[in-house]
């Protein structure tokens, strides 16, 4: 799947069933369900889990709560946009 073909998912009411749940986690995001995509990644065990996390907690606002989770994921916070790091990590999943 491509980026961009990824982005024509998120005109569905749900994520596709065969999205990995850091894809879906991603994909609630992008349709502003903050909640919903923390819920299906909070609990995960994995670096990839932990930079999606950062990444949310990044965007509440919690930048205290995102830097400890970036640090699980050896990842240093970006400068970036929120959008630009959305963006990021749906590619490198992809």
């Amino acid at each position: 799947m491509t980026f961009e073909e990824f982005q024509m998912t998120l005109r569905g009411s749900a994520p596709p069933s065969h999205f990995s749940f850091y894809l879906a986690s991603l994909w609630y995001d992008a349709k502003g369900n903050w909640q919903k995509a923390h819920e299906i990644i909070q609990d995960v065990e994995s670096e990839t889990a932990a930079w999606i996390h950062a990444y949310l907690h990044r965007k509440e606002g919690h930048i205290g709560n995102a830097d400890y989770w970036y640090h699980r994921a050896h990842k240093n916070r970006p400068v970036q946009s929120l959008k630009d790091e959305w963006e990021d990590l749906v590619k490198h999943l992809l």
